[in-house]
């Protein structure tokens, strides 16, 4: 039996937040503050706003963002949430000055880069060796394309053989349809797929309840590690490539 891995990328191969510091060290505003800065800029612009009020229909829809990702496992795209935003306010913008913030908006983890997790793209490699891998990972902000695009820079893109991202699926994990992307896309049933992922609802349960088996990331994120039914804890991508060749044999 050939098993396939798939993996999230956020704190699984993704340090999550570690541009920030980057941004710091550049004297620059943190993603959050940039994002809404841009929003209320072109706003302001058109017509006089204060930035209070963008700010709090900013909170109201990534409020009902979050509830939607959590209750029906659905990423809005970045046109959407901003489309909540501007409907909150009562206000909108001229098509292609909507365009451009999205874009700005989406690139920003593309052009001040997050780092990779230590060793990930090793423990990537290895196992390509012997798997047919996969990516399954939620695009809160930044899209597929631009996963594809990071993964591209760390030079780990062409070890993957498919991509299920929310933003092009249409729903999130542990929706199983972001399973069945890759069950599809590689013709291989969903028990015979293993989940490498750092949340136990989203990437050790979800599969679980198809069938998969699933190893649980603690080397970033350790938040699940104490309550977790995972199949195995991996600490460290160094272990990674024997954790998934154990689950395998057996």
């Amino acid at each position: 039996m050939t098993y396939v891995v798939t993996f999230d990328l956020w704190d699984t191969i993704i340090h999550d937040d570690s541009d920030e510091a980057k941004r710091r060290k550049q004297g620059l505003r943190t993603k959050r503050e940039e994002r809404r800065y841009l929003l209320w800029e072109a706003l302001n612009r058109q017509q006089r706003i204060s930035r209070d009020t963008v700010w709090l229909a900013c909170d109201t829809a990534d409020a009902a963002f979050n509830r939607v990702w959590r209750q029906q496992s659905v990423t809005w795209t970045v046109r959407d949430r901003l489309g909540v935003v501007l409907d909150e306010l009562g206000r909108t913008l001229p098509e292609n000055t909507f365009t451009r913030i999205i874009q700005d908006y989406e690139e920003m983890e593309i052009k001040i880069t997050p780092d990779i997790i230590e060793g990930a793209a090793d423990s990537v490699r290895d196992l390509a060796k012997d798997f047919r891998l996969a990516v399954v990972s939620d695009a809160i902000v930044s899209p597929g394309r631009c996963l594809r695009q990071w993964l591209d820079l760390h030079e780990i893109l062409d070890c993957f053989q498919s991509f299920a991202f929310s933003d092009e699926v249409g729903h999130s994990k542990p929706h199983p349809d972001m399973f069945s992307k890759v069950s599809g896309d590689l013709d291989v049933p969903i028990v015979d797929m293993i989940h490498v992922g750092d949340r136990e609802h989203n990437d050790i349960q979800g599969p679980h309840a198809l069938g998969m088996k699933a190893v649980l990331f603690s080397g970033t994120r350790d938040n699940d590690r104490k309550n977790t039914n995972a199949d195995a804890i991996c600490n460290h991508h160094r272990d990674l490539p024997s954790i998934v060749r154990q689950l395998a044999d057996h």
